[in-house]
Formats: C-alpha cells, sequence, structure tokens
C-alpha cells in the first residue's frame, strides 16, 4: 500500500508570508507532509514550471438566493460552485438570506436543503439579517451562531432589507455577545432615495443614472456612520464592497485610530467604471451593481487599499442575474435604473484577473494576493488554520497554476450560467489548470472531475477578529485601541 494518496512533486508554493519549493503530500484529504523524498503515493502529479497555491477562498457570494425584489439568482449551488473551482476557489460561503417576516433558521434550513445536493466544492454559510426581532436576536440568531455560522450581514440600503441605526446597535449588541462577525453594506439609503426619485421626475431613467443614484457621498457617509456604531457598540465589523476613496479614507482612518474595522473591495472596483454602464441601449444593465462602479481615481485606490493593508480581503460579491425577463430585464425590455436587479457575476475571474492585473503587473506581491484571497479570509471567516494555507494538517486545497498561461475572456468558456461576463475581451495572464478539494482532483485537462453534491458543509469557529472586551455602557470610551487588525501585518507602504 502506498503511503500517500497524492503526491505533487517539483512544487513551488506560496501562502500568505512563505515561499518554498518541496513536494506536498496529501493523506485522507489532508496534507501529510512537506518535503523531499516523502515516500510513493497512489498518484503523482508534476509541478514542474507550475506554481502551488491555496485554493481560494470566496468569502462573499450569492447562490441560489432570492432577492429582496424576488427575483432568482441565475446559479445554484452546482452552477456556481463548478464555476468557483475551474477559477481556483476551493471554498465558498454564500448567504441564508432572511427576508422580512421570515424565520432566520427556517432561511437556513432552506439554504441547506439547496446546497448539499448539488455543491462540488467545500462551503458554508453566512446570514443576512433583514428582521431583527427578539425571537430573532434572543434565539434564532445566537443557536445559528453556535451551529458554525458565526458571521451575518445587514444593509443600511434597500427598502426590504435596510436596518436604522437602533437595530443596528441592537445586532451589535448580539454580535459581540455571541462572538460573530457582522459585515455591513454601507450606503446610505435616504441619499440614494432622494437622488433617484429627482432623476427619474427629470426622465432620466437609463442604466448610466443608478450610477449618479448611488452617490459616493452616500457610501462614504453610511461607512462613517457604520463605524462609530461599531465603535459605541465595542464590536468588530467588516465593510463590504468598498468602492470609493472617501469609504476607504474613512475605514482607514478608523483601522489607525486602533478599531477593528476591516474591509473588502471587489474586481468590479478595479476592472470596470461607471462608463461601463452608459453603454448603448440596455447594455449598461449588465454592469449595475451597488455600489456601483466609480472611476479610474477609485481604481487606483482600491489598488493603494490592497496594496496597505486597508482592505484585508478581496472577493467577488458574485451576484448573477441574467440578461433577460428572469434578471436584469424582470420588470420588462426597458426597464428604468431603478428596475434593473443590482450585481454582477465574478466568481471565476476574481482570482484570475487579480493574479494578472496585481501580481503579473507588479501592483502586490504573491503573498499579499494569498492573504487577500485565502488566508485572510480563512481568518476572518473562523477556518484558520484549516482552510486557506499549505501546511501539515490543513486540507489539502490546492490550486496548481500556470503563471504564463494567457487567455482572452469570454464567457463562453466560463462555467457560470449566467450568460455574459462584464469582464468579456480581457487578456489575463495566468490561471489554475489543476485544483484539488480536501485531495481530490476536482479541475484536470479543462474538466470538472468532481459530482454534484460532494463538497461538505463547514461549521465555522468565531472569527480571529472577534475579542471580547468590557461592556460598552460602562465605559467612556470603550472602543478607543480595542483590537487593531488581527490578520497578517500591513504591507510596507
Amino acid at each position: 500500500m502506498a503511503k500517500f494518496d497524492t503526491l505533487i512533486t517539483n512544487a513551488r508554493y506560496y501562502t500568505a508570508s512563505e515561499t518554498a519549493e518541496c513536494d506536498i503530500a496529501i493523506r485522507d484529504g489532508k496534507i501529510a507532509g512537506l518535503g523531499h523524498d516523502l515516500g510513493d503515493a497512489d498518484r503523482v502529479i508534476d509541478a514542474s514550471g507550475m506554481i502551488v497555491l491555496p485554493g481560494g477562498i470566496e468569502g462573499h457570494c450569492h447562490i441560489e438566493q432570492k432577492s429582496s425584489t424576488g427575483i432568482v439568482c441565475a446559479d445554484d449551488f452546482y452552477t456556481a460552485t463548478r464555476s468557483a473551482v475551474f477559477g481556483g476557489t476551493t471554498t465558498v460561503i454564500p448567504f441564508a438570506a432572511q427576508h422580512r417576516g421570515h424565520s432566520l433558521r427556517e432561511a437556513v434550513e432552506e439554504y441547506h436543503a439547496a446546497a448539499a445536493p448539488k455543491a462540488v466544492i467545500d462551503y458554508g454559510f453566512h446570514l443576512i439579517v433583514s428582521d431583527p426581532t427578539p425571537q430573532v436576536l434572543g434565539q434564532e440568531l445566537p443557536a445559528l451562531i453556535e451551529d458554525g455560522m458565526t458571521s451575518f450581514k445587514v444593509y443600511m440600503t434597500y427598502d426590504a432589507l435596510k436596518l436604522n441605526d437602533g437595530q443596528m446597535l441592537d445586532v451589535l449588541t448580539c454580535a459581540r455577545a455571541h462572538d460573530a462577525l457582522v459585515m455591513v453594506h454601507a450606503e446610505n439609503h435616504d441619499m440614494i432615495k432622494w437622488l433617484a426619485e429627482k432623476l427619474l421626475d427629470k426622465g432620466a431613467t437609463q442604466p448610466k443614472f443608478h450610477g449618479i443614484a448611488h452617490s459616493r457621498i452616500a457610501e462614504s457617509e453610511a461607512t462613517h456612520r457604520a463605524i462609530r456604531l461599531a465603535e459605541l457598540a465595542n464590536v468588530p465589523m467588516l465593510i463590504v464592497h468598498v468602492s470609493e476613496k472617501a469609504a476607504a479614507k474613512e475605514i482607514r482612518r478608523a483601522q489607525d485610530e486602533g478599531l477593528a474595522i476591516f474591509a473588502e473591495t471587489c474586481p468590479q472596483y478595479l476592472f470596470l467604471t461607471i462608463e461601463d454602464l452608459d453603454r448603448q441601449g440596455l447594455e449598461g444593465a449588465k454592469f449595475c451593481c451597488s455600489p456601483p462602479p466609480r472611476d479610474t481615481s477609485a481604481q487606483e485606490a482600491m489598488w493603494q487599499g490592497l496594496r496597505d493593508g486597508t482592505f484585508e480581503v478581496f472577493s467577488s460579491d458574485h451576484a448573477p442575474f441574467r440578461f433577460d425577463e428572469t434578471g436584469k430585464l424582470s420588470a420588462g425590455p426597458n426597464p428604468t435604473f431603478k428596475q434593473i436587479a443590482n450585481g454582477v457575476p465574478g466568481i471565476e475571474m476574481r482570482l484570475p484577473l487579480l493574479f494578472s492585473e496585481g501580481v503579473r503587473k507588479g501592483r502586490i506581491d504573491i503573498h499579499r494576493f494569498v492573504a487577500l484571497t485565502a488566508t485572510n479570509v480563512a481568518r476572518l471567516y473562523g477556518l484558520h488554520p484549516r482552510k486557506g494555507t499549505i501546511a501539515v494538517g490543513a486540507d489539502a486545497d490546492l490550486a496548481i497554476w500556470d503563471p504564463d498561461l494567457t487567455k482572452t475572456v469570454a464567457w463562453d468558456d466560463l462555467h457560470d450560467d449566467v450568460g455574459y461576463t462584464p469582464y468579456e475581451g480581457k487578456e489575463v495572464t495566468g490561471w489554475p489548470i489543476t485544483v484539488l478539494s480536501r485531495g481530490r482532483v476536482v479541475v484536470e485537462d479543462g474538466e470538472l472531475k468532481a459530482e454534484r453534491g460532494s463538497g461538505a458543509f463547514l461549521r465555522r469557529d468565531a472569527s480571529h477578529a472577534v475579542k471580547r472586551t468590557s461592556d460598552p455602557v460602562l465605559e467612556m470610551d470603550p472602543a478607543r485601541n480595542f483590537g487593531a487588525s488581527i490578520l497578517p501585518g500591513r504591507p510596507a507602504e
């Protein structure tokens, strides 16, 4: 009997902090050895000329989810996880969304039923809390956190989802009591609503006006307010899908004050601009998401945040809606910008885009790439050290990349079920060609090797960001310096 199940030979691998050249031995789904002359294996994969990275962890995506307006995502748990793994991602954490008037526990049960028979890679759930009733905050949410769903998202905008400041404080206090991480969609709802009404009154209905209604100021104001609510409640917070400079500055200022404020940005804020919303006819609808893409100066600010550590994670916010009556055009063939489903696909392109434009072009180094796409995500969401790194005892979630392989992006070559990609025609260098999930080869030679339902649900521990502190009600200034970033240190500026 062979000593190992699989041996990856001649591997040059990278983690968030290390580079090594050796063989990687895998047994029973785990990394069992790192070194030379480790022994024989049932299967040998020669990684000569390639690089080996931890499988990516997608910490922000929407899969088989019904929006607050009743539109269902184009991707189910099979097509979304298939697409993710072809892009080098081996773990996804989508949202189990509560809608108002419904039980949070029932929502989770529905998502378990949807994911278990379809997912081809491992998955967990964040929660979306839109109706923080005493029942939810007192019973359902604490029980679900105990069940391993240790993070949840709240919204400051959208009629059917937004919480007011008092509700936000109630939710933050619950998170603090039960060691959960709160993710926040930070946009000022009343600003957006007011601007949208004024635009529509003037007949400004085209997709490009979505970008104007979702003003930069609406994002930066809500970001500031969310941070101060977290400071008052004395709790860590993750601001998601940051798109613009002033919001990033608010986050950096809070971090410099010692607050445990974390942030993410996404591909759409690096590679798209508001000009994409102004394409001919309704083509701009394909690029409508919230917050919207901004301009080239905002893109550079997002790159700076990735370099200097303002952003701890890089996520796709994959929110896939087809460009037809089931998705973007559900309100009819000529919708106003307010009627267009918000969201863009990107789960498969997240890693190749960042590798090509970040690592290959020298904007970030490869260790920062691993931190942003795997290690920091695992730490923030309670999966480290099982996931997100290459180490003995970790799950054998690995992506073997050809760093020199160049492709031109075309949706026909992708594996989601959306029908288009906003990155069509972009040239990208560096692609994962072989992917392993818990030691199983799941992508090889351009083919999916994993069966439906072979992914496993992940019960997650508390975030590494969570740190119990004194009761905020009893402290004059409770949050000052209560916890600077616990993730790998900021890169040198």
